[in-house]
């Protein structure tokens, strides 16, 4: 991504959690993985955590370096390659003719239940 092209903030993905360790809110954002922040209440916590978000895509724009696209702003094909050992790849596939199913059917299944 060039540096011009910096995303919107609010497109990220934020969680906010409890930290029992910490007594406050704490706020996290997967792209990226480094930052925090901490504070008393949910709203808090995700604001602050906006406010550095958008410093350090400042900062990262000005050294030069590329910026995390967002996972919303992303695009997916639906397909991606898993390899597993063969004996693995037997027992999903006898797993998946017991169940009367694809062997494609019986993972998605199984993702999507984890």
């Amino acid at each position: 991504m060039h540096p011009e092209a910096r995303p919107e903030i609010t497109h990220y993905t934020y969680r906010v959690t409890w930290s029992a360790e910490d007594d406050e809110f704490v706020a996290t954002c997967v792209e990226f993985p480094s930052l925090s922040w901490l504070a008393p209440s949910q709203i808090g916590a995700l604001q602050g955590l906006e406010d550095l978000v958008r410093e350090v895509i400042g900062d990262m724009a000005v050294q030069g370096e590329p910026v995390p696209q967002p996972f919303a702003d992303r695009s997916y094909s639906g397909k991606f390659n898993l390899r597993v050992g063969e004996s693995l790849h037997r027992e999903l596939a006898m797993r998946a003719a017991e169940d009367g199913m694809s062997l494609n059917q019986y993972v998605l299944g199984k993702l999507r239940a984890a």
